[in-house]
């Protein structure tokens, strides 16, 4: 047969009832009607024999594999011929036939062998696998494979085992009977779950067929953990900054371990150290399971800037496996704490005249808040002589005086030292350093007053004091203690040579009385010297003026008798009419003022009708006209006083004669002549006086003007009255010395009168109401 997958093998003849016997052989999965071999001549039936002989095939199996073409014998394949269907792995797989020839009937075996394709690939069990491993497996570890089938057989059967690449497995097959080639994997690397979990294997199964066909089988190992592996923590060091006044319960960061391992290998719990370089963790605390650090207690970052805690993270592995997290915990400064002052050196006591820059004291300011919070400002009250210079560095300051100290202006300093930092919201604090103020003998004796004047009155009673001076020193001490001296331009004069002065006091003391009628007034000078080293004086002038008394009465200058008594004589004619001038009755008193202010009255007269006295001018004139029945002699006492407290009076007498006219005319040519002589000395003698006195005034009053200059004056007038007095009082002059206030009062004067001011009796002492000048305290 020329078909090629069908063979001839040779014809047999058997016995028992089999003619013969063919043997063929054809390829399996060969296609339906492919000719295997020509029955009919190989049983020599090609030449006529199979005519009317009908010709057939038996199969000696349900299938009709093959059938036989009756026209020309051939043997035919019928249906799809699978080798592995009919004989599985047997070897050789031969099939028998029975070709049954009637007319007359033969029987002949034919023997088809099916002869093996690669028609089947190898084929694993399944397509995927899985393999467990421990990570602990030691290399050389041999682990079985289920190797794979193939249905062909011989070179188509399976015939070799091929692993994909890698560093962990490596193959290995052995040859078990009928199983054939089964295959192992051998760890040639330790595993390490940690560093590849699962590992991802390609077995392939290739048979010898030509093409060959294969097979591939994924089988993923699974690498078992055991806790080989401690937690790490998924950071060198942790880093967090938090404000020192950050409240208890502040979160802080999170520490994160991990653990390579899985399960409860992998598991990681968080713990503080016990004790961590002497600080004891308890100012925070940690989440266990989160590994949250919190704050637990108050921080201050005056006592710590910089925490540095050790966490344990461990797994729960039966034999647990741990490591330590650094974490650094940095504390913010706020601005909690105040500056503080502290006093180095001090000097308590100052000389007020200790130059400008001596130190005072030494002061170091800290603050234990650091940066800008730390910064501190010192100062002092800017009103005070004191300034703080710091030093190079800062730290610390000196409190010296910037101009000199005057102890008569402030006896003691409490100096505060205020020190504010610089941080938002500034705190600041204070100290007060006490300082007193040692005097020095700086100041001369001060008087109260420069000049004083003081009024004296006359007579006044010898050895007693008469008036005081008052000095006082602004220092302390010997420093302020004064003593008093009096010091006369050029020699003693005569008034002043009997004055004496307490060096204690002041009080000055007349050792005789004064005669204002001889002296009216004198100065002198008081020296104050204060008992320091060296000392010091000061002087001043003292002016006096003795005030008047009533101690002159007055003198009678006109009338006067013959013999030198007050009593005259008045010769007037009768036929006078009313008002006619009789006489004047002229009179003088040695005081001035009120004491010198002399009213005349009529004591005693014959007629009161007839004749009238003018009580200033002392003048007498006729009231009415004489009348026949008028006596012809009248007698009138005259009473001449001065105004003085206690008045002081003289009486004259004036006899008044009424004469004829004719006797008249000749008596006053008479008495005109004696008169006129008389009246001429008179006149001299009170122009001197008035003279004198009114050159005394004009000198007082330059005085007083002089004084007054720098002095408040305070002129008032007012109408005063005085009690033995009914009469109108014409003019007054107020003036004021020192702390009292006198008023010039007189009468009204004919054209040439003069008050001499000075003089008490017509001076009025006026209450002050203001306050009453200082007392002049010395301290012993």
């Amino acid at each position: 047969n020329s078909n090629n997958n069908t063979t001839l093998n040779s014809l047999v003849f058997l016995p028992n009832g089999i003619s013969a016997q063919i043997r063929y052989s054809v390829q399996e999965e060969s296609r339906a009607g492919t000719v295997i071999g020509n029955v009919g001549r190989d049983l020599g039936l090609d030449h006529g024999g199979l005519a009317g002989r009908n010709l057939r095939v038996v199969s000696g199996t349900k299938q009709e594999l093959f059938i036989v073409n009756l026209r020309d014998g051939a043997l035919l394949v019928n249906q799809r011929v699978d080798r592995e269907e009919l004989c599985g792995k047997s070897v050789p797989c031969i099939t028998t036939h029975k070709a049954v020839v009637e007319n007359p009937l033969e029987m002949h075996q034919i023997l088809v062998e099916i002869i093996d394709v690669n028609d089947n690939a190898p084929k694993f069990p399944e397509e995927n696998s899985t393999l467990e491993v421990f990570e602990s497996a030691i290399v050389g570890s041999r682990f079985q494979i289920e190797g794979a089938n193939d249905l062909d057989v011989g070179l188509n059967s399976l015939q070799s085992y091929k692993l994909n690449h890698n560093q962990y497995f490596r193959l290995e097959t052995e040859e078990f009977g009928e199983e054939g080639k089964l295959p192992f994997l051998v760890l040639q690397k330790p595993l390490d779950r940690e560093h590849t979990a699962t590992h991802y294997l390609q077995l392939t199964a290739t048979d010898g067929g030509k093409p060959p066909k294969y097979a591939t089988f994924n089988i993923t190992i699974f690498v078992s953990d055991i806790n080989d592996n401690s937690p790490v923590c998924d950071k060198p060091k942790y880093i967090v900054t938090t404000r020192e006044n950050a409240p208890i319960g502040t979160f802080l960061l999170t520490v994160k371990a991990s653990d390579a391992d899985e399960g409860a290998n992998g598991e990681v719990e968080y713990s503080l150290r016990s004790k961590v370089r002497g600080i004891t963790p308890e100012i925070f605390e940690i989440n266990s399971k989160t590994g949250k650090i919190t704050v637990k207690r108050a921080l201050n970052y005056e006592e710590k800037q910089m925490y540095e805690i050790k966490v344990l993270a461990a797994d729960r592995g039966a034999v647990s496996l741990s490591t330590l997290c650094n974490v650094v915990v940095k504390v913010e400064d706020v601005n909690d704490n105040h500056p503080e002052i502290e006093i180095t050196s001090l000097s308590s006591r100052l000389r007020e005249d200790a130059p400008p820059g001596t130190v005072v004291a030494l002061m170091g300011v800290t603050d234990l808040d650091s940066g800008v919070n730390g910064q501190v400002d010192c100062s002092v009250p800017g009103h005070l002589p004191f300034v703080l210079k710091p030093s190079p560095d800062g730290q610390s300051y000196s409190l010296v005086t910037k101009d000199y100290l005057d102890k008569e202006s402030a006896q003691m300093y409490d100096i505060k030292i205020t020190a504010k930092d610089l941080g938002s919201p500034s705190l600041s604090s204070s100290k007060v350093i006490h300082l007193d103020v040692l005097d020095v003998n700086d100041n001369s004796p001060l008087f109260t007053s420069s000049p004083y004047i003081f009024y004296v009155a006359e007579n006044n009673i010898a050895g007693l004091p008469i008036f005081a001076v008052c000095a006082t020193d602004a220092d302390e001490g010997e420093n302020a203690e004064v003593t008093y001296s009096l010091h006369y331009k050029g020699s003693k004069s005569q008034i002043t040579s009997f004055m004496n002065i307490n060096q204690a006091n002041g009080q000055i003391s007349a050792l005789k009385s004064f005669d204002f009628e001889a002296v009216k007034t004198f100065q002198f000078q008081v020296v104050a010297t204060d008992s320091g080293t060296p000392s010091l004086s000061s002087n001043v002038t003292v002016h006096v003026f003795i005030l008047d008394q009533n101690d002159n009465a007055p003198v009678i200058l006109y009338p006067v008798s013959s013999n030198g008594s007050a009593e005259g004589v008045e010769d007037i004619p009768r036929n006078v009419h009313a008002g006619h001038l009789v006489t004047k009755v002229r009179a003088y008193d040695a005081d001035i003022g009120y004491n010198g202010w002399l009213l005349f009255s009529l004591q005693e007269v014959s007629d009161h009708s007839l004749f009238g006295l003018d009580r200033y001018t002392g003048q007498i004139r006729t009231l009415r006209s004489f009348t026949e029945t008028d006596e012809a002699e009248h007698k009138l006492l005259i009473l001449v006083k001065d105004n003085g407290n206690v008045s002081l009076s003289a009486t004259a007498t004036v006899m008044v004669k009424v004469v004829e006219p004719k006797e008249a005319f000749a008596a006053s040519d008479v008495q005109s002549a004696a008169k006129d002589d008389e009246d001429s000395d008179v006149t001299f003698y009170l122009m001197i006086t008035l003279g004198a006195v009114s050159l005394l005034f004009v000198i007082s009053i330059i005085v007083l003007i002089a004084m007054q200059c720098s002095k408040s004056t305070d002129y008032t007038s007012k109408y005063l009255q005085e009690p033995n007095y009914d009469g109108t009082l014409c003019h007054s002059i107020q003036y004021r010395s020192g702390d009292k206030r006198y008023m010039l009062v007189g009468p009204r004067m004919s054209i040439g009168s003069t008050i001499v001011p000075g003089s008490h009796a017509n001076t009025l002492v006026l209450p002050d109401r203001r306050r009453t000048s200082e007392e002049c305290t010395h301290e012993k």
